[in-house]
């Protein structure tokens, strides 16, 4: 189950006994931290939490926080401020040398309902979404602090609009998956909003029903995708034996194309240790839009596979060579099928996110994006709703993890 999952499941539980609670959302980011915008956690009043935030450092403090918010029924936004080198902090555990802003808000309302409306759709979908959330306002902007508006995955919209140029601004993150924070002129005041983009589950099609893709399912069902186990054998047993697979398919390699939905999200894994089947496979996937084709087995057997279906048709472009992976899996040393499925698992999540699945101490830069801030930001203190921003230096933290 996902993160994501985890927070709509408690939320509904709320909602369904009348307990009060409250969201906090990582919502701007400015330097190192342990999570990135759009980090969730929900807070009931009895004390329960789902999702985290951060390291462990500011958990506590949130969920004081959200307690007030849930009496008050006004959102808020911290800024916890981690980027002291003093030697004591990194001992209580803050030395990410980042500031990050929580906004926390009560989830007993309406418009709590329509965003948990959207990530249930875009969890059970196979197509982005995107919410603009205001973090910060200056002046009289005619809104406050938390309101949305929504870009369902069917293209439906709602909520209370900051801008004209807000729906264009979702649309573009939705087709590009950034997420970003904008800045708003709006009648007498200034908005800043956090676009976040809401993905769908990884939808991940396994080719072959053999012991080895037993661990590959599992593992992806920890990590909360959609998996869906193809039997090019059509071997009855195989419903019962993938009972953790959201889907089992009895299909012959002959009726995958028609059998199969394929998509530009669909992620493939080919593992039947069948040559023949691996032929008509490989010819339909590197014909769908399929984005990841990994395939099982030395790089000698792929390169037969594809000088076949070369002589069979014309030759295969070079764009469509470039979304196989031969052999499928990150260089780890593997050797169980346990562990082959970690590597095959950590590959399509490297690719997935423009990485490549090296070593962390040999990339140059900074580990995370960079979430964009607004060029035309104006750091105005004291200025209409700012005080609704509450801020924590690095020392004021200390003080705050030791209690």
């Amino acid at each position: 189950m996902t993160e994501t999952q985890a927070i709509i499941d408690s939320y509904q539980r709320a909602k369904a006994e009348n307990v009060h609670a409250a969201l906090a959302t990582v919502v701007r980011v400015e330097g190192s931290a342990y999570r990135r915008p759009g980090a969730r956690m929900l807070i009931t009043e009895t004390g329960q939490t789902t999702g985290v935030l951060s390291g462990g450092c500011l958990e506590r403090d949130v969920c004081e926080r959200a307690v007030k918010v849930m009496r008050t029924g006004e959102p808020v936004v911290v800024k916890y401020d981690t980027t002291s080198e003093d030697d004591i902090v990194w001992g209580l555990g803050l030395g990410c040398n980042g500031v990050v802003q929580v906004l926390i808000e009560p989830a007993n309302s309406e418009c709590m309902n329509d965003f948990m409306l959207l990530l249930t759709a875009c969890s059970k979908g196979q197509r982005r979404g995107a919410v603009a959330t205001a973090i910060q306002l200056n002046g009289e902007t005619g809104t406050t602090i938390g309101s949305r508006v929504l870009l369902y995955p069917n293209g439906e919209v709602a909520g209370e609009f900051f801008s004209l140029q807000i729906f264009d601004e979702l649309r573009e993150a939705v087709r590009s998956g950034i997420s970003t924070t904008k800045h708003y002129e709006a009648e007498a005041g200034e908005i800043d909003v956090f676009i976040e983009v809401i993905e769908p589950k990884v939808q991940l099609v396994i080719f072959g029903a053999g012991h080895d893709a037993i661990p590959l399912v599992a593992l992806a069902r920890t990590l909360g995708w959609h998996t869906t186990v193809v039997d090019t054998q059509s071997r009855a047993a195989s419903q019962t034996r993938f009972g953790e697979a959201d889907e089992v398919l009895l299909c012959r390699p002959e009726e995958v194309r028609s059998r199969v939905l394929l998509t530009k999200r669909t992620i493939t894994v080919m593992m039947t240790h069948n040559y023949l089947h691996d032929l008509e496979l490989l010819k339909t996937l590197l014909s769908s839009p399929a984005p990841y084709i990994g395939c099982l087995g030395p790089r000698r057997r792929t390169e037969r596979l594809l000088q076949e279906l070369s002589i069979d048709d014309e030759l295969i472009p070079e764009v469509s060579l470039d979304r196989l992976h031969a052999p499928v899996g990150l260089d780890i040393g593997a050797e169980t099928s346990e562990e082959i499925s970690l590597s095959i698992v950590a590959e399509i999540k490297a690719t997935l996110a423009g990485r490549n699945g090296g070593l962390l101490r040999s990339r140059k830069g900074t580990i995370h994006v960079n979430y964009a801030e607004p060029a035309e930001r104006r750091a105005r203190v004291g200025v209409g709703q700012t005080n609704d921003l509450e801020s924590y230096d690095a020392a004021s933290l200390v003080a705050l993890c030791s209690t």
